[in-house]
Order: C-alpha cells, then structure tokens, then sequence
C-alpha cells in the first residue's frame, strides 16, 4: 500500500471510546520495548505518528490511527517489563482482551517479538490465547539488522516452533534501519483487511 495519509484517530480504554467507523482493522501488539511503535512508523512513513520512548510501557492507552481512509492501525498496549504502576498494568489485560474479542472491524493482529531473543512465556501466552480465540495472527521479528542471515535462519525457525506458528501463518522478520521486510508486512497486512489477493 502506498501511504497518503496517516492520522491519529482517537484514544479509547472501553468500547464506547472506540471510534465509529467501517475501516478494517489491523491491531498491533508485543511486549514493552520490543519496537512497536518503531514498526508502525516506518509501515507508514511517519517519524511520530506512534510515540516512541525508551521508557517501557509508554502506550496505556489503546490508539487508533487512520491509514489513508481505508484502513485502520491500533497499537495496543504492550504487555512484559513495562515500569508502570501495578493498578495501571492489572487494568492493561481487560482493556486488551475486550479489544481483541469484541471488536468486529478486527480483521488480524501484529505480534511483534524481537529477533534477539528467543520467545518469552508472555509471548508464548498471548499467542495461545490468539489461536484459543481464533484471532488470525501476523507474526514480526523485529531488529533483524542485528543478526547475520544465519542467526535470522535460526531464529526465525525456533520461534516458529515455541510460538506453535503453522505453516499458513506469515513470520516475517523487520528491520526500522534497514527497512528489511518493510514490503512483504504490508503484503500480509492487506491481506489480513481482505485488501490483498
């Protein structure tokens, strides 16, 4: 997709925050300082449309962001180390899953994990409970120009195996600096909105 515009909608905690509209939507999770918002950037060709920080945990909120009036971004709150307060992270996991199963424009979800490391058990759980609910899965290892092709190889292949991922399910490694990956992610996103062959 070529990207003409790409807008902040709305922030929401509940259903009645969510905005009112028929876009697909693509929603994007993974733990805190994995590169999330670096991701969505870079899809989009924007600097700061989602914020960036080096503190962990710095989305609380659930964003919605509109991709040139035909689809729709959500970046959702990242789960893991995220230094904020514990009524705030216990507050996290309901906002996230009455997301996640009520929300009819949800066409698929990003999960965003680090190349660097293998699968961590909040990864492990919340692809679980993706595949529970039936939610269709987008899989992204970020960070890859920190790897040679070798170790992407090796990488790649045990995450697909902790994580469960099927032979049908994308697992495509992304690079902010390199762009690597950059294409065929919104080839598998499009595809997701039912905008892709």
């Amino acid at each position: 997709m070529k990207v003409k515009s790409a807008t902040f909608i709305t922030s929401a905690t509940n259903p009645s925050q969510y905005p009112r509209h028929a876009l697909p939507e693509i929603a994007f999770i993974g733990r805190s300082n994995v590169g999330k918002s670096s991701l969505i950037n870079s899809l989009v060709g924007r600097n700061n449309l989602a914020k960036t920080s080096s503190t962990p945990g710095k989305t609380q909120l659930i964003n919605f962001f509109n991709i040139n009036g035909e689809l729709c971004f959500v970046d959702l709150p990242g789960y893991g180390y995220a230094k904020v307060p514990k009524e705030i992270l216990a507050s996290w996991r309901p906002m996230i899953e009455t997301y996640l199963l009520k929300r009819e424009n949800l066409k698929g979800v990003v999960l965003i994990l680090d190349i660097r490391h293998a699968p961590t058990p909040e990864d492990q759980k919340m692809k679980e409970w993706l595949d529970y609910y039936k939610v269709r899965v987008l899989a992204v290892a970020t960070k890859a120009d920190k790897l040679s092709k070798n170790q992407k190889v090796a990488r790649l292949k045990e995450i697909k195996g902790l994580l469960s991922i099927r032979e049908d399910e994308p697992l495509l490694s992304f690079s902010a600096i390199t762009q690597e990956g950059k294409k065929e992610i919104w080839q598998a996103i499009e595809h997701l909105a039912g905008r892709g062959q």
